[in-house]
Order: structure tokens, then C-alpha cells, then sequence
């Protein structure tokens, strides 16, 4: 067989090495208030969706979310892309996404978070596309020490990009333009990675996040009764834990929700409810308030904190199932 470029063809490509690691921890990036152009940096849009892993060893294909859980069942389509590929053996990191007028939209992708072995019509209605941003394990070579440049070569080369896989595009050296540019579009921001640097696990500031708003994720510790006409809840009460591991109180959220998650998210809270709230820090609501078991991870937009800690107009976004709740912490530029 010869393939399109008239090349000869190589053959098939090697299957994945026994000493493939079964788990590699994602690089994180740290959130920042500056906004620069540097020919030494990399400039890719920042997605919101679910960041995910994906490890394909011979016959073998798992989708990784980032703390551990396995998606491939919720997202069939993208794993059977992966397992056709000619590459035997990789590890890929990128970030699921689903679109909703031409934005990447958290809440959309959230009717396919948790539903596994999706039928043809829910993946029809809320299709998922998986942008691939960095390769940590190439056939049978560790990558993760080459420069940024030279792993997004090596992933252009090692996979092919058809729906729904897309190979995440860059822009070089101009950050504050690009970035001007994602919020007059209405994207998240932009993710700026240091272009000589090694992929590094953890949260490091090699990767720097642009955000054009506000917007984290909390534990939720509560939800108080809802009021008038409303069903299910009123508001979602949310903190984040302190360098001393105390759940500090940033204040409830009670817009962004459909009929649906009301009523959803309702019935899971009841099954979590204590007698005591879990919050250590922070003035607490007293009444019509339900405490919940801190097991529960919300997006959630805001416009920004005030000073007494607090968020000011927030708007609930999504359940995440990706997140541990140890882990959710305030986050502050550096």
C-alpha cells in the first residue's frame, strides 16, 4: 500500500511498550494578571470543558480525567477516534469540549458528564470534540522533557486529526493581541506555555492563564430551601479550602440553574445532608439552610470577590466530577 504523499509505506506502527506508565500527572496552569507578547511563549485559547488524559497501549484506550476517573464510556466517540489511530502507543493531553453558538460551553457538555455508554441520540444532540494540546508519551518514547515546540511536532505527526479530534492551534509572540482578541469573542481567555519548556506535572508558571472573566470551581457545602414558585433549592452555599485545609465560605449561588438540575441536583443533596456545616471559616447563613457533605464540585462564574470574601454575581455552571474537592482552593493571580 502507498499512501497519499507517494511515499513508501513504513508498515504497521509499533504496538505500546510493557513499561508504558498507567498514569501520568496533567500539568496545571497558574492564573496571572499579567498580559504580555513574547517570542519565547506560545499562546493557545483557553477551553471549557473537561480536561482529560488519554492513554492508548496496543488494543487498550482510557480517557483519564485529571483526577484519575475514567471517562471512555461517556465519551465513545473520542475513544474510538483514539484506538483507530496507527500510533500503537501514546499518552495525549488535551481538554473535552462541547459547543454551543460557536463557544465552548461547560453547562452544555455537563448533559454528557456521568452518562455511560451514551445512546446514538444524546451523543447526536450534545456531540463532544477533544482538543489535543501536548503529547507526553510518543510509541515508545517519554517525551515530556523536549521543549513545547518540539512535542507539538511530534503530535501533529503522531496522530491524525479528524472529528472529533482537533489538534489545539497556537499562536506565537502575540499574547496581549490574542487575548484582546478572546474576550471581544467571548472565550474563556488564553492559556500562555513557556515554547522551550518541559511538560512538567502539576501547577507550575511555564503554563499562565489569561482569563477574560472571573470564574472557579467551589465545594459545595449547602443549599438553602427554595423560595416562592421554585422547586428543589434556592441557592448552593460554596467555599474552597485555605492553606490550612479549613473549607472557607465564599458565599451561595442561586442563578445559572435549569428545572432540571434543580430537581437533580436536589435529590443528590438530600442524600449528603449532615447535621452540621463542614464550612470553618466565614459568616454562615443560620436559616432555611441545609448542610451538605463537602463531596461536590461546582463551576461557577462571578464578575469578581469583595472584600470581605464574598463573591459578587455569581452564576452556577456545572457539576464537575473531574475535580476533588481536597483540592479546590482559592485562586489568586501570581
Amino acid at each position: 500500500m502507498t499512501p497519499k504523499d507517494g511515499t513508501d509505506d513504513p508498515g504497521p506502527l509499533p504496538q505500546a511498550r510493557p513499561d508504558e506508565p498507567a498514569w501520568l500527572d496533567p500539568e496545571l496552569a497558574t492564573l496571572t494578571q499579567e498580559r504580555f507578547s513574547d517570542p519565547a511563549w506560545i499562546y493557545e485559547r483557553k477551553l471549557d470543558g473537561e480536561r482529560c488524559l488519554a492513554f492508548r497501549a496496543g488494543e487498550q484506550t482510557r480517557l483519564m480525567t485529571r483526577n484519575q476517573k475514567e471517562d471512555t464510556s461517556t465519551y465513545p466517540e473520542i475513544a474510538g477516534a483514539l484506538a483507530a489511530q496507527r500510533a500503537g502507543s501514546f499518552i495525549v493531553d488535551g481538554e473535552i469540549v462541547a459547543f454551543e453558538d460557536g463557544q465552548t460551553r461547560f453547562s452544555r457538555l455537563q448533559q454528557r458528564l456521568g452518562v455511560r455508554h451514551p445512546d446514538p441520540a444524546l451523543i447526536a444532540r450534545y456531540p463532544a470534540y477533544y482538543y489535543i494540546f501536548d503529547v507526553l508519551w510518543a510509541q515508545d518514547r517519554d517525551v515530556r522533557e523536549l521543549p513545547l515546540r518540539e512535542r507539538k511536532r511530534i503530535l501533529r505527526d503522531l496522530l491524525t486529526f479528524d472529528d472529533p479530534l482537533r489538534f489545539t492551534v497556537h499562536r506565537d509572540a502575540e499574547g496581549e493581541a490574542y487575548y484582546r482578541e478572546a474576550c471581544a469573542n467571548g472565550w474563556e481567555g488564553v492559556i500562555a506555555k513557556r515554547a522551550d519548556a518541559p511538560y512538567r506535572a502539576g501547577r507550575t508558571k511555564d503554563w499562565l492563564k489569561f482569563k477574560c472573566e472571573s470564574g472557579q470551581e467551589f465545594v459545595i457545602g449547602g443549599y438553602t430551601e427554595p423560595q416562592g414558585s421554585r422547586t428543589g433549592f434556592g441557592a448552593l452555599l460554596l467555599g474552597y479550602y485555605d492553606t490550612d485545609g479549613r473549607l472557607v465560605y465564599a458565599g451561595k449561588v442561586g442563578t445559572g440553574f435549569s428545572q432540571q438540575t434543580l430537581d437533580s441536583m436536589h435529590a443528590t443533596l438530600a442524600g449528603l445532608e449532615r447535621d452540621q456545616p463542614a464550612f470553618d471559616v466565614g459568616h454562615l447563613p443560620r436559616s432555611h439552610v441545609h448542610w451538605v457533605e463537602p463531596r461536590l464540585v461546582g463551576e461557577v462564574g462571578f464578575s469578581e470577590w469583595t472584600t470581605d470574601g464574598q463573591l459578587r454575581h455569581p452564576r452556577f455552571q456545572g457539576l464537575r466530577d473531574d475535580k476533588d474537592p481536597a483540592e479546590v482552593v482559592r485562586e489568586t493571580p501570581q
